[in-house]
């Protein structure tokens, strides 16, 4: 399974979030947040919270199984990107299993090992 963290525009959020759901990704968690990068933002201004300047962000978190891992990181890359320097990035790492708290069983499909 992969765990998927995109960090994106605010303004990109609704279009990405309705375009995974379409796509059958229906269990995403979504955080507020503000960050630095290498493209300051026009948007950008002084922290309340710490010392430099920031720009909003939203992160995005998803897991899926391994296969499905190419569609959704496209789909974010195409619903998020913008004319604008700085759409932000997307991180993939390796889940080795989930569980459903209700049940206790695991919702990963098979092991690509």
């Amino acid at each position: 399974m992969k765990e998927i963290k995109a960090y994106i525009k605010p303004k990109k959020v609704q279009i990405v979030v309705e375009s995974l759901r379409d796509a059958g990704f229906e269990s995403v968690t979504l955080y507020k947040g503000e960050g630095t990068g290498a493209h300051r933002q026009k948007d950008a201004s002084p922290s309340l919270d710490f010392h430099f300047t920031d720009s909003p962000i939203v992160k995005l978190e998803l897991v899926c199984q391994n296969e499905e891992m190419d569609k959704a990181v496209q789909l974010i890359c195409g619903k998020a990107k913008s004319p604008e320097p700085g759409d932000g990035i997307i991180y993939v790492s390796e889940i080795d299993d989930a569980y459903r708290i209700k049940t206790g069983k695991s919702i990963k499909r098979f092991d690509m090992k």
